[in-house]
């Protein structure tokens, strides 16, 4: 019988038959600021500078500006902090560590025609974290809702004759079946069924509607992220200069990613006419992905002491693979019973393609001789355009509408400033980041501000810099039925050491 209902089911159960989501897109279409000692400690204001590695992640034309072929390799200590309220429950959580945060080169070939206005041309090649999904917060409070809404949200419509295990079935096969046939949501429908929180209406086969056993009250939880990963960059550059006066430049870059994430929900109540009263629930998600994008710049020399810049970064285009696990626990205190449904099955999706957002960039660039330099960068990037593909599966339909409602274009400010005396290089920077949700309260605004300086041995430098950043993040918890928000106030700080040297 299970089979007659499986195509019809599977009409029904698209919406819910993939993981990625909106929160998906923001991620992977998002990128820290990253790079050498000297660009941070000026808060990345570098698209009319170049003659910086890390300049040519906002600018290509930005490696025509060095004189000599040029090397960097950057370290980084991040260290994230995350103060946490949910309800009336706080917390706060710390995470840091070291990071391989850049490493390129630039050669340098002279032209040795006097006649030659395009003076030289420059190839270059760096890496870039571009993102660090490092990550980890608990949401601990009292909630007056249930995570049965979630299974509950998902059973409607599924028959339960699809939830029933038969004799000469095990909860994997039954699982993995109705994975391979009916998709995500009859998954949730199962483990709610299996975990004995959703009772049918009727226990007739056909029946398709459920009530909670979970009385409704105050519900005790604790809701524990934890995740790993990045964002890298791969970027091969050509830029040449004409004229000494207009810099010209083009990037190749090659993008991968990798995100592991597990997240908890434990949740306890003692409601009158609650059949459950403890439920444990546990999703690990593992992704990797990989990506191109192209970038083209120019940087014009107005005079000795001005310089404009603007640029065009495509969108990315990534191909991006996905796992996931699940584990449902449960405890009914009148019986004194544990039921842990633990399917023990990978759920592999099928590939999909990610469009993030393209960004343009315009500089300006003042200095005052040898002695220093300020300069501004302004970006634009339109997150609404970002797109799920293929864009005629019925539920990458429903999350790009979501994405074009719900996330606007953000600007991006930056400003940094260089002060040099004899050898020594002080430096600092402030960068203002508009969220990308229309609502600007599900990921606020961030502001940044940065330190450094440097020493010119002569073919060796040695750069340190300090930034910090802040952000308020309000995330859901489920994308369904719990739908509750956590408020988190996330604090970003970061020391770098840069090492660079002739060649």
């Amino acid at each position: 019988m299970k089979k007659l209902y499986t195509l019809v089911i599977a009409l029904l159960a698209v919406t819910f038959s993939q993981a990625q989501d909106i929160t998906d897109a923001i991620r992977y279409s998002s990128e820290e600021l990253t790079g050498t000692a000297r660009f941070r400690a000026m808060s990345g204001a570098f698209g009319a500078l170049g003659g910086d590695l890390s300049s040519l992640n906002i600018n290509p034309a930005g490696s025509a500006v060095f004189l000599n072929s040029f090397a960097t390799v950057t370290l980084n200590h991040n260290q994230r902090n995350n103060d946490t309220r949910y309800f009336s429950g706080t917390t706060s959580n710390e995470n840091s560590g070291i990071n391989f945060d850049q490493a390129g080169a630039v050669l340098v070939f002279n032209s040795r025609d006097p006649e030659n206005k395009w003076g030289k041309f420059t190839l270059g090649v760096n890496y870039a974290q571009t993102n660090n999904f490092d990550d980890n917060y608990v949401a601990r409070g009292t909630s007056s809702s249930s995570i049965d809404q979630y299974f509950l949200g998902y059973a409607d419509g599924i028959p339960l004759e699809f939830l029933d295990i038969l004799p000469n079935e095990t909860p994997t096969d039954l699982y993995r079946f109705l994975g391979e046939n009916q998709g995500f949501g009859a998954q949730q429908a199962f483990l709610g069924y299996q975990g004995f929180i959703l009772n049918p209406v009727s226990e007739d086969l056909d029946n398709t509607q459920y009530t909670s056993a979970i009385g409704s009250g105050t519900f005790n939880q604790e809701y524990s992220l934890a995740s790993t990963g990045l964002n890298g960059k791969f970027t091969f550059n050509f830029a040449s200069e004409f004229n000494d006066f207009l810099y010209l430049g083009a990037n190749l870059n090659s993008h991968f990613l990798n995100y592991d994430r597990g997240t908890r929900l434990i949740e306890t109540n003692n409601n009158s006419g609650s059949e459950t009263n403890e439920v444990i629930f546990t999703n690990n998600l593992s992704t990797t992905g990989n990506g191109f994008s192209f970038q083209l710049g120019s940087i014009a020399k107005l005079n000795e002491t001005f310089r404009v810049g603007l640029s065009y970064e495509s969108p990315t285009w990534f191909t991006i693979s996905e796992q996931t696990t699940q584990r449902l626990e449960t405890f009914r205190n009148q019986l004194n019973e544990r039921n842990v449904v633990n399917p023990n099955v990978v759920n592999i999706y099928p590939d999909y393609k990610l469009k993030t957002p393209g960004k343009i960039t315009g500089s300006l660039a003042v200095l005052f001789g040898t002695t220093g330099l300020i300069s501004l960068d302004y970006s634009y990037k339109d997150y609404s355009s970002t797109e799920l593909r293929p864009t005629g599966d019925p539920e990458f339909m429903f999350q790009n509408n979501l994405i074009s409602n719900e996330l606007k274009a953000a600007s991006i400010y930056r400003i940094g400033g260089e002060y040099r005396l004899e050898n020594w290089s002080l430096r600092g920077g402030y960068r203002f980041e508009e969220s990308p949700y229309e609502n600007e309260t599900t990921l606020g605004d961030l502001n940044g501000y940065s330190l450094g300086l440097g020493y010119n041995f002569g073919n060796i430098k040695i750069d340190l810099a300090y930034d910090n950043s802040s952000r308020t993040d309000n995330p859901q918890l489920y994308q369904v039925g719990l739908t509750n928000t956590a408020n988190i106030e996330r604090d970003f700080s970061n020391v770098i050491l840069s090492l660079s040297f002739g060649i």
